[in-house]
C-alpha cells in the first residue's frame, strides 16, 4: 500500500471521523448507528491509504 493521504487530509478525515463517531452518543433514535460510519474516515486516515484515492489515481501526499 503506497501512502496517498497527506498531512492536512488526514487531519481533516480525523476531525471528520470524531464528529461522525460523536453521534452515537448525541443521537438518540436509531439512525445514531450510523455514526459507525466515522470509522472509514479514522481508519484512512491512520493508515495514510485510501483505496478510493488508489482507484481514481489521486495522492494528497507530497512525499514522494
Amino acid at each position: 500500500m503506497k501512502k496517498n493521504v497527506g498531512n492536512t487530509d488526514k487531519w481533516i478525515r480525523i476531525v471528520l471521523g470524531i464528529v461522525l463517531l460523536s453521534f452515537i452518543l448525541i443521537i438518540q433514535n436509531n439512525w445514531r448507528w450510523l455514526g459507525l460510519i466515522g470509522l472509514i474516515p479514522l481508519a484512512t486516515a491512520f493508515l495514510n491509504f485510501c483505496p478510493i484515492y488508489a482507484l481514481f489515481g489521486i495522492s494528497t501526499n507530497k512525499n514522494k
